[in-house]
């Protein structure tokens, strides 16, 4: 293989690549990969490459990254193993694949972090003093910092205590308060290769690890836009949790939560009856200090059982009393029109140059009837006639007047299934179920 690019100059304008293969043979995977980045890179220097890869490749990992990093030389290199991956319009699932992104961010600081070398604190860290201090351990310290990706071991990493302080501590969370504006994102994914602890892996540069997690923060000219895509249709109304403890919620609006809902499947029509067999959830609100919840309103949490001698429903969360809920349930055509949504406003801006999806493992072909939905959705949505099409002229005998078939450049785009997508509601950043989390790219404002 040839050896890493040169590095590039700080007005060069920046540059992205994505690859996929689905070979089952590690080395021949990751060479598909290089080639693929090489040639996308077109001779420039990697700021940061994110590889993401199935069960099939997990243990190989190491040989992976030293591969990529001896071909490439990355200034970063992270990577999360994942029950399926994604690149460009594809998604690849029940088979073997590797997926990267390569950006080259010129002036762009990438600086990498492991969380199992975070200060140690009693408890959640409040304090500007202990708050300051995980911002330097993350690399969100610098006052152009612009965007943060975490991808963590589900069994090793206490996200819930892990995110809230570490939306906290951004420098921009602090700016927004003070002078309004979007903090900036935090995104990323739970590690989905495997269902016990120690089976799935986590690459930073040079070291495999089976737990904890690992990021990069980015600081500097460029602009990362992030939105959560909900992949649930609300069922019922808005309730009120007016006793539980932990996971159990026992009373809804001064009533037995399994009386609440058995009255809420009684009012359901037949097809959406059909679709609680693929699972109940329940959508606990981000906030309770609004008169009206939208879909986005929700983190969406799994309904794990019920208690028939207490008439008690297990949710996946700890609640408290006092919370808004509402059950959901998955549904494939609300999922698909909240993504397009989502998209069509996006097409309102410039023109992302990258982007990294971070997809639910329920969602795929477990919910969608066309394969590669999320995926092919995304990517058709950034398509841009090549430059030179843009004045595409008639073939000898064809119509002049009837348009002329243009080739598409797309958006480099790469991504993995998560087992929880990590992602922003609003200031605050959250673990999120049944969604897709997606962050774009963009050139800085000049």
């Amino acid at each position: 293989m040839a050896g890493p690019a040169a590095h590039d100059s700080k007005d060069a304008a920046p540059l992205a690549a994505a690859a996929l293969s689905t070979l089952a043979n590690h080395g021949g995977a990751t060479e598909q990969v290089v080639a693929q980045l090489r040639d996308g890179l077109k001779g420039r220097r990697a700021t940061v490459v994110l590889l993401f890869f199935t069960t099939h490749h997990a243990l190989a990992s190491g040989h992976m990254a030293s591969q990529v990093r001896s071909a490439i030389g990355p200034g970063a290199l992270l990577g999360v193993s994942a029950e399926s991956v994604l690149a460009g319009a594809q998604e690849v699932e029940n088979g073997p694949g590797v997926a990267a992104l390569a950006l080259s961010l010129p002036g762009v600081h990438a600086e990498v972090f492991r969380t199992d070398q975070w200060p140690e604190f009693q408890e959640p860290p409040t304090s500007d003093e202990q708050l300051r201090s995980l911002a330097r351990a993350a690399g969100m310290d610098r006052p152009d910092h612009r965007a943060t990706f975490l991808f963590a071991d589900p069994f090793s990493v206490p996200m819930i205590t892990i995110l809230p302080a570490l939306a906290r501590a951004r420098p921009s969370m602090r700016n927004a308060d003070a002078h309004g504006g979007t903090p900036a994102p935090i995104l990323g994914g739970m590690a989905s290769a495997s269902a016990r602890p120690g089976g799935n892996r986590l690459i930073l540069n040079d070291t495999v690890a089976a737990s904890g997690g690992v990021g990069v923060s980015l600081s500097g000219p460029v602009r990362v836009d992030a939105l959560v895509s909900q992949g649930c249709k609300p069922i019922g109304q808005p309730l009120v949790i007016t006793s539980g403890k932990g996971q159990m919620i026992s009373g809804l609006g001064g009533r037995p939560a399994m009386q609440v809902l058995a009255e809420i499947i009684e009012s359901l029509d037949e097809q959406t009856r059909e679709r609680m067999k693929k699972g109940l959830f329940v959508g606990r609100a981000v906030t309770e200090y609004k008169a009206r919840f939208g879909r986005d309103d929700f983190l969406i949490r799994n309904v794990i059982g019920v208690e028939q001698s207490s008439g008690s429903v297990a949710v996946a969360d700890l609640l408290r009393v006092g919370q808004t809920i509402q059950f959901h349930v998955r549904d494939e055509a609300t999922a698909s029109e909240d993504l397009a949504l989502l998209l069509d406003a996006q097409q309102l801006r410039d023109d992302p140059f990258a982007g990294l999806l971070f997809t639910c493992n329920g969602r795929g072909s477990r919910l969608f009837s066309t394969p590669s939905h999320d995926a092919a959705m995304i990517t058709r949505a950034f398509a841009r006639p090549r430059e030179a099409d843009l004045f595409t002229l008639a073939a000898p005998g064809e119509d002049p007047t009837e348009p002329q078939p243009v080739a598409r450049q797309f958006m480099p785009l790469a991504g993995f299934f998560a087992g929880g997508e990590i992602g922003p509601i609003g200031e605050g950043v959250f673990v999120h179920g049944q969604s897709a989390a997606l962050a774009l790219f963009r050139p800085p404002v000049i």
